[in-house]
């Protein structure tokens, strides 16, 4: 059973809930909440808590490139990386439903040109990724890859 964990914001929170109570009613998601404009599609990750070893849902805007599903670890432009980012890195195997359908991915970090068009992909459909960036100083923002599993 997979739990909500503790301290995230309320919004956030609704969100999980909805993603298991609902999944294709929580597949979109009303960005006005942080900052974007209208609906955008969201997919609910589920990664293995690096200190705990419990699954940790989080719902995360994406946009599927290539037969992948690409999300930004952006933390709303903080200085570090958000946690969901250091659990993928301990381990990269992790599980996403992105509306009703379940699938197992493998997450990498992009870099290069790889890195810079999928960014601008996403900066296109959520345009406050580049103002966290700016806010992030010194801190790239990682560009996550999650490859669906065979």
């Amino acid at each position: 059973m997979t739990r909500i964990p503790e301290g995230l914001p309320s919004w956030i929170a609704d969100h999980i809930d909805l993603y298991f109570a609902d999944p294709e009613k929580a597949h979109m998601w009303d960005s006005s909440l942080g900052g974007g404009k209208g609906m955008l599609p969201t997919l609910l990750l589920i990664s293995k808590g690096r200190k705990s070893g419990e699954d940790r849902p989080l719902p995360l805007i994406y946009r599927e490139i290539d037969g992948a599903y690409v999300v930004i670890a952006s933390k709303g432009g903080a200085p570090d990386h958000p946690a969901w980012f250091l659990n993928l890195e301990a381990e990269p195997d992790c599980v996403l439903h992105i509306g009703a359908k379940q699938c197992k991915a493998k997450a990498r970090v992009a870099s290069g040109n790889e890195r810079a068009a999928k960014w601008q992909e996403l900066v296109e459909i959520y345009a406050p990724y580049a103002d966290y960036q700016v806010s992030a100083g010194d801190r790239e923002i990682p560009v996550v890859v999650l490859d669906v599993a065979g």
